[in-house]
């Protein structure tokens, strides 16, 4: 009977020396995003801000449209009043009684009131658009400067992009690969570190006999188990797991 391979179990020192590769790879992913900066941010920004300003700028155009149209309406209705109250006039010239002059008389009346309120109404109604043209006029101007800034920002970010694209992909790649040989107990210590870090720093080594992520001494007994790499040891202070200074391990 064929005897079943297993598979040898990693050291301590294999696991350690994984664990700092992966971080290795992990830091030249934050590096190059952090080339990038705050450029994504600031075109999603500005696509937001012209969002608004096309929005804001429909709505001016509608409500000035919606004026205009009242004006209109309101000049036509003054033509149907003048007509209305020529009629009127003209009917007074046969009327019957005084009864029917003053009736006559009355309906000339309410004509001209209509016609001055339309023109009160209208002027107004101008006044409003004078102003809404102004405000449209300024965001308008407004979203031609934002939308040369998208365009320049977008540029700059598609160029970056360009240049970084390929390799992020690659040592995503590596980065995922890494973590999967790790066993899900280190691998999951790893993820959760490297998230509550600012720096994204999991796995930091020894430096001048400081922790290489939060720089509080390590006492020598303490330097000398990391040295060896017996044992996967954290920081007492910040929790980031220690592997030797790389030039001590060179």
């Amino acid at each position: 009977m064929a005897k079943t391979a297993t598979k040898k179990e990693a050291t301590v020192a294999e696991k350690l020396d994984s664990l700092y590769n992966l971080q290795l790879i992990d830091s030249e992913i934050d590096r190059i995003r952090t080339v990038r900066g705050e450029l994504p941010l600031e075109v999603q920004d500005l696509e937001d801000e012209l969002a608004g300003l096309d929005t804001r700028i429909a709505k001016m155009e509608d409500e000035i449209n919606a004026l205009d149209t009242d004006v209109s309406d309101r000049k036509n209705a003054n033509k149907e009043a003048e007509a209305a109250i020529a009629k009127y006039k003209e009917q007074q010239n046969n009327v019957r009684n005084n009864r029917e002059f003053e009736s006559i008389s009355k309906e000339v009346e309410y004509q001209e009131l209509e016609i001055k309120l339309n023109e009160k109404r209208s002027k107004e109604a101008k006044a409003k658009v004078a102003h809404k043209k102004e405000v449209l006029a300024e965001a308008i101007e407004r979203r031609g400067l934002r939308s040369q800034d998208l365009d320049a920002k977008t540029a700059e970010l598609d160029e970056i992009i360009a240049e970084t694209q390929t390799q992020e992909e690659k040592l995503i790649k590596k980065s995922k690969a890494a973590l999967k040989s790790l066993d899900t107990r280190l691998g999951n210590a790893y993820t959760r570190l490297r998230n509550n870090a600012k720096n994204g720093l999991a796995v930091v080594p020894v430096d001048r006999d400081s922790c290489g992520g939060c720089f509080n001494k390590i006492p020598p007994q303490r330097q000398l188990d990391i040295h060896t790499k017996k044992k996967v040891i954290a920081c007492e202070h910040c929790g980031r797991i220690l592997v030797p200074s790389q030039e001590t391990a060179e």
